[in-house]
């Protein structure tokens, strides 16, 4: 079992946003220094970076999607269930779906404070998930697991990822960087260094380019189910519930449920991700209801613009 000697958890004085706090809330964090951001992209993430119209990208973006992305699509598809952790709490003897919850749910703020891509937040939830999978975790050491998972994945697609001074900052001091560069030798190890799982966030920009690729597309209506659909498949990588569907599968789901919500006049054809119609239904139908469940905190993963879109979110018709 994977341990520290000490506390995940405690007080910690001052600050001005994310930290995690007694009790193992989260509570305030010191203010980053801010420079513009440029990211390493993955290659698959290149080919299917949004191109159309002009405004999302460049016409290399435009033509190497029409070269490479449906071949990336089905290379990164048929990886996804090597990549898919299977119950990974089955062998936690402390670890529940909560704790998972919260830890999740705290990386979510986490990564939008330090500027990280969605892309890098997905993978650090695949690593976290299927370290969880092959190797118990203590309690006190779940925090640390989840920075130091947060490093990895921001170490293969960040041009500048957060140091680990920041990330252990963000822990109150709890923390050593010789526990975290400990535990990140431990997490590389047992999976081999396989690192370089499919995302929703991929298949969320495939999707996304195949609907502007279709004749008389709407760039708008695209651009807002892109959004809604990224807050929630932001909420679905904190629910335990969510871990059955593949990232693709997902992305799909999250597509359509956008589309349905916020009435679009040319939805994506859900036919392109491969899956039926039964599957897919299930799918945004939990998807559904975890909108319902967070209808208070999905406005705040969304551009405010879109936020005034979906008036449902607050009760409204």
């Amino acid at each position: 079992m994977v341990t520290t000697t000490t506390a995940a958890a405690g007080g910690c004085p001052g600050g001005s946003l994310l930290r995690w706090g007694p009790g193992g809330s989260p509570g305030r964090c010191p203010r980053r220094p801010v420079w513009r951001r440029r990211r390493r992209r993955r290659p698959e993430a290149a080919a299917a970076a949004p191109a159309a119209p002009a405004i999302w990208g460049s016409p290399q973006d435009l033509q190497a999607f029409r070269e490479y992305g449906e071949s990336w699509y089905r290379s990164c598809k048929g990886l996804e269930s090597r990549f898919q952790p299977q119950e990974p709490l089955a062998r936690q003897p402390q670890v529940t779906a909560e704790a998972r919850c919260k830890l999740v749910s705290w990386l979510i703020p986490v990564h939008r404070h330090f500027d990280i891509s969605f892309e890098a937040l997905c993978l650090a939830v695949n690593t976290l998930d299927r370290f969880l999978a092959t190797t118990p975790v203590a309690a006190d050491c779940f925090q640390l697991l989840g920075v130091t998972t947060l490093l990895i994945a921001c170490k293969q697609v960040e041009v500048h990822p957060p140091s680990v001074q920041e990330l252990l900052a963000l822990c109150c001091g709890a923390f050593t960087r010789e526990q975290l560069h400990n535990l990140e030798r431990v997490v590389l190890n047992r999976l081999c260094f396989e690192l370089s799982a499919p995302t929703i966030s991929f298949f969320l920009e495939h999707f996304n380019q195949v609907r502007l690729q279709e004749l008389g597309a709407d760039a708008v209506e695209a651009a807002d189910a892109r959004s809604l659909a990224g807050g929630m498949a932001e909420l679905s990588l904190a629910d335990y519930a969510f871990i059955e569907y593949t990232p693709s599968l997902l992305a799909a789901g999250s597509l359509g449920l956008a589309d349905r919500l916020l009435g679009h006049r040319r939805p994506l054809d859900l036919r392109v991700s491969g899956y039926s119609e039964g599957r897919l239904q299930d799918c945004m139908d939990h998807l559904q209801v975890l909108v319902s469940l967070n209808e208070q905190s999905l406005p705040l993963l969304l551009p405010p613009c879109l936020a005034q879109k979906c008036p449902w979110l607050w009760g409204g018709h």
